[in-house]
């Protein structure tokens, strides 16, 4: 008799994901850059044996022009098998691709063929709104009870930024999240400690605040997020704020422990106002409550004004602008990627109040433009979105952050390309020289891996 199983691509916990088989295919966010066409989802041969390997090898193109897909992300994922899952049997299976400019959702379906999906859906905007009251949609995580997306504000420009949900079968939206969600008005990434029954959110600006480019008068007086919200799940309901402070500007991406025994996770904050500088803050429990305490300080480099954007020439520096931050799945090493400066850090933080500086690559960089060994001359961008296989040993990256903000860091222009570095267990990187692709005038954003990743899967079970 035949059995209806969970998906297995699901895993109980971060140990079982880490011996499950390695990744194939990779989808990655090919933006067009002029938005004169429309924005597609690659798909990448990642498997090393494969004749095809580091190619492009299929696409799914958007049904309309003049967007920017952004944070994508997955239908179902290991969180089904929580206790609390009321969806236990929903496929890992369409990929929810949010657009950030123009608001649409697409839904593509991978199960026919993997290296081909398929739109089968496309929320418009005016639904998005009339539903959730949101728009400029960001993130995508998948939970267990509902597909979350972010959202950066209104649709008049202005906030409050915060969460949607789809329902899991249908992908409809449901509504707003929040119920009462204080003075939280600034939104940007969320996550959650789903054994501590917690989701955290951060904050970055309005869409009137971002979609410019990078507003000067807003930044010097320290109007962009700063704040991290901790949320009760179940009640939807706002616990407790933690300020890092107006100085520490744009707090972004949220990267919880996997193991759900571990109350903690990291922060990035993209630019100190004292000295251009970035940093990495963790968040904790501690006396029943939350504590937040910043771990990593990278500094601005020095640099020639002539060899610096209008942007920063007043300063005579490069700032790191850590802007993606990714965990591997056994919590052990945690990936900066320094967009400004061109470099990838890699931290060993078995201890997560102590990090340890283990390994470093650079790539592209304002001024420094580091090459790679599989691309002729210097290369631009930087590393921004970062991906870890499931194993942790593969590290993808790419090199565009957001086609409003790429103009103003590197205004000659960014040609896209996306990377792999091989991660030593016991700490240390180097380039896989076999993969690099070049997306010419286009740009690359988020990548997920089939099957799951270190950023898109919660798990419930240590």
């Amino acid at each position: 008799m035949a059995l209806w199983q969970p998906d297995p691509s699901f895993y109980p916990s971060p140990r079982a994901a880490m011996k499950a088989p390695p990744e194939e295919l990779a989808y990655v966010v090919w933006l067009n850059a002029d938005r004169s066409q429309p924005d597609r989802i690659a798909v990448v041969d990642v498997n090393p044996g494969s004749s095809r390997y580091a190619q492009v090898i299929g696409h799914a193109e958007m049904p309309y022009t003049g967007g920017e897909l952004h944070h994508f992300g997955w239908n179902a994922c290991s969180s089904m098998l929580c206790p609390q899952a009321p969806h236990p049997h929903v496929e890992r299976r369409y990929l929810v691709v949010p657009d950030i400019k123009s608001s649409h959702i697409t839904i593509l379906d991978t199960k026919p063929d993997p290296t081909c999906p398929k739109v089968v859906k496309v929320i418009e905007p005016k639904t998005l709104a009339e539903r959730t009251g949101y728009s400029r949609p960001h993130t995508v995580h998948c939970g267990p009870d509902g597909v979350y997306i972010s959202a950066l504000g209104s649709p008049e420009g202005e906030g409050p930024g915060g969460i949607m949900v789809l329902e899991h079968e249908s992908l409809e939206p449901l509504g707003r999240w929040e119920i009462d969600r204080g003075d939280q008005y600034l939104h940007y990434d969320f996550w959650w400690h789903l054994g501590y029954d917690t989701l955290i959110s951060s904050e970055w600006g309005t869409p009137r605040m971002v979609e410019q480019g990078l507003l000067g008068e807003e930044l010097l007086a320290g109007r962009y997020g700063h704040r991290l919200h901790f949320w009760d799940i179940a009640r939807r309901r706002r616990l407790q704020a933690l300020d890092l402070g107006a100085e520490h500007q744009m707090a972004l991406e949220l990267r919880p422990a996997h193991d759900p025994t571990r109350a903690y996770g990291f922060l990035n904050s993209v630019v100190s106002l004292k000295d251009l500088s970035a940093s990495v803050w963790l968040w904790y429990r501690q006396n029943g409550a939350w504590a937040v305490q910043k771990v990593i300080e990278i500094p601005a480099e020095p640099a020639e004004e002539d060899l610096l954007p209008p942007i920063l020439k007043p300063f005579k520096a490069v700032p790191p602008l850590i802007t993606d931050i990714n965990l591997s799945v056994d919590d052990r090493f945690l990936y900066v990627a320094c967009w400004g400066t061109g470099e990838l850090r890699q931290y060993e933080v078995s201890n997560p109040f102590e990090p340890r500086l283990t390994g470093s690559l650079r790539i592209g960089g304002i001024v420094r433009k580091a090459g790679h060994p599989a691309a002729q001359g210097p290369l631009n961008g930087g590393p921004q979105m970062v991906e870890v296989s499931r194993d942790g040993r593969h590290i993808y990256f790419t090199n565009s952050l957001y086609l409003p903000w790429d103009a103003q860091f590197y205004p000659e222009g960014i040609r896209g390309w996306m990377v792999k570095a091989e991660a030593d267990p016991e700490g240390g990187l180097r380039w896989d020289e076999r993969f690099f692709i070049d997306f010419g005038p286009n740009r690359a954003h988020q990548v997920r891996l089939q099957g799951g990743d270190a950023s898109s899967d919660a798990y419930c079970f240590p």
